[in-house]
């Protein structure tokens, strides 16, 4: 699934540049099996968003310029019959059969 594995690239590049661990542009491309390009437009994407994201050509590595904290993640949990009755759609309906319970009364 490449939304998994996205994922999981990006937080392994996360405690790559933690650790001050990344090497050059393209050193990393071929750990993450990405084009050196994208590598770069990966790093104006985190600098976008306010990621303190440098890269030090002396110490040949991407690193955090401030403390900054990075965890994504995706939960996966069967739910219990009574869990599911207020779901439709793959949209979680909020009270949804009271709320047709009183507008059918009103009819």
């Amino acid at each position: 699934m490449k939304l998994l594995e996205q994922i999981e690239r990006i937080n392994r590049l996360h405690e790559m540049i933690k650790y001050r661990r990344t090497g050059t542009p393209q050193q990393l491309a071929k750990r993450l099996n990405l084009s050196t390009s994208m590598i770069y437009k990966l790093m104006d994407e985190l600098r976008l968003r306010e990621v303190p994201v440098e890269y030090s050509r002396q110490m040949g590595t991407y690193y955090y310029s401030r403390g900054f904290q990075m965890k994504i993640s995706i939960d996966f949990k069967l739910l219990a019959e009574d869990e599911t009755r207020d779901f439709a759609g793959g949209s979680y309906l909020f009270g949804f059969s009271q709320i047709k319970s009183k507008i059918f009364s009103l009819l």
